[in-house]
């Protein structure tokens, strides 16, 4: 992750040769050198799910290059023009924002984004909002009581929580949670937090580490997103959990929605058929078919759709006021992290 982070940021470069993983080819009757290249940052299952359906419907193949979001952004933005890819599909909005502030996106089809509400989408109109996850506080009842909980995620700074905290700050979701800090309370509130976390916490590599380690008593609390609490509830079973998760409330910036989006670039061969991509992964179909799935956690974006039964419904949560706009392109996040000593 912290390899991913530098070259998320420009501090590492990768090559625009990095390896493609191959879908498999669903027989059809499209013209065979119909092919979409999907660059990917979002979870491999949901993916999965999504291109299976989407060859079966169309008979147009992708190919996947898969990575963390911010390092694919990054690759996109090396590559400019001459990248491959057709189309990128991440966890977090920042990156999106990253290759619109840098012209290589497509506009979207106005029927695509349509199919969900303005707010979670490009305000230029260059990518469409699929997805959204929650940031949360897992816990494990043992080692801490409801009423113990931060009332705030700003609280987790303090030095009552020393010891009791858990963290990624290298991971791709732990990034807009900073931009959100700094965003709303500004830069220097942001790395006086993080200095904060720094001595109260134990620091893991990513969420899955963070709620591993909450999970088994490890530690009491830690930070993630929704996704990986429901993720290792399925693989272990709800009988064997030994953690829950608190909801941020009243608009406080741990309550904050991560929007994952896609975009088509301006450099792909196949606009019309990654264009369809776009219009397929937002439509009422396969988002119902990712909020029944025993894979994907994350909520629908598309109006009427409820979230997978797992998730507190999404009418209910209370994020903070945040645009996409305001939450930007993470680019300040790096530098922040290396003033607190994160990095």
């Amino acid at each position: 992750m912290i390899l991913s982070l530098l070259r998320a940021r420009g501090l590492l470069r990768i090559g625009a040769a990095a390896g493609l993983l191959f879908a498999s080819r669903v027989p059809s009757i499209a013209d065979p050198a119909t092919t979409l290249t999907l660059y990917a940052g979002q979870h491999a299952q949901t993916i999965n799910l999504l291109i299976t359906d989407f060859q079966k419907r169309t008979g147009i193949v992708v190919k996947v290059h898969r990575g963390d979001g911010p390092e694919i952004a990054n690759q996109l933005a090396t590559e400019g023009a001459s990248s491959p890819a057709d189309v990128y599909f991440t966890e977090n909005s920042p990156e999106l924002v990253l290759l619109s502030k840098k012209h290589l996106l497509a506009p979207v089809d106005p029927k695509t984004l349509a199919e969900i509400p303005a707010r979670y989408n490009s305000p230029k109109g260059d990518w469409v909002g699929v997805l959204a996850r929650e940031n949360v506080l897992a816990y494990n009842p043992a080692m801490v009581k409801p009423g113990e909980l931060p009332a705030s995620l700003m609280d987790l700074a303090k030095p009552s929580f020393k010891g009791k905290i858990a963290i990624a700050p290298t991971d791709g979701d732990f990034l807009p949670l900073v931009s959100a800090v700094a965003a709303s309370k500004g830069k220097d509130a942001a790395v006086a937090w993080l200095k904060g976390l720094k001595t109260n916490a134990q620091i893991f590599d990513d969420d899955e580490g963070v709620v591993a380690a909450v999970d088994r008593g490890a530690v009491a609390m830690g930070i993630i997103n929704n996704y990986y609490w429901a993720r290792l509830q399925q693989e272990v079973g709800k009988a064997k959990m030994h953690s829950t998760i608190h909801h941020f409330t009243h608009g406080d910036i741990g309550g904050l929605i991560n929007v994952s989006g896609a975009a088509v670039l301006k450099s792909s061969k196949h606009q019309a058929e990654a264009q369809k991509f776009l219009a397929y992964i937002v439509s009422a179909p396969a988002q119902s078919m990712l909020a029944k799935s025993d894979v994907d956690f994350e909520y629908p974006l598309h109006p009427g759709i409820a979230a997978n039964p797992v998730l507190k419904p999404f009418s209910k949560l209370q994020p903070p006021a945040i645009s996409v706009s305001q939450l930007g392109d993470d680019s300040d996040v790096a530098s922040l992290l290396r003033e607190a000593g994160l990095l």
